[in-house]
């Protein structure tokens, strides 16, 4: 299971950095979304997540760790915003300089 984890977040890292390396805006935001989700998929594994833990209220002997949890509710949220703010920036800039390219010169040389 932990292989086929490891190799979940290689993909994800691997095709969100080839994509953010692309000359058009829309694959960078992708991209740049491909790799939150793959560094949200890391904070769980290094929270090392126990199924059918207790959550802190409550006595029991031992408890769940909510740190990972809010560090990933966290960081849903942040690159929710961001996404949605490298997307607005594409749009202006696909409508100010009638090109997707991330340089703004496009196909006109």
């Amino acid at each position: 299971m932990e292989l086929l984890y490891a190799l979940t977040l290689g993909l994800l890292t691997t095709c969100g950095v080839y994509l953010l390396l692309r000359a058009r805006t829309f694959p960078v935001v992708v991209g740049l979304t491909l790799i939150s989700y793959a560094v949200n998929l890391f904070l769980f594994a290094m929270g090392r997540l126990n199924t059918g833990m207790p959550a802190v209220i409550g006595r029991a002997a031992e408890h769940a760790d909510p740190l990972p949890q809010a560090l990933v509710l966290t960081a849903i949220v942040i690159g929710f915003a961001m996404t949605a703010f490298a997307l607005v920036l594409a749009l202006r800039g696909q409508g100010e300089l009638d090109s997707d390219h991330v340089d703004g010169k496009g196909d006109r040389g």
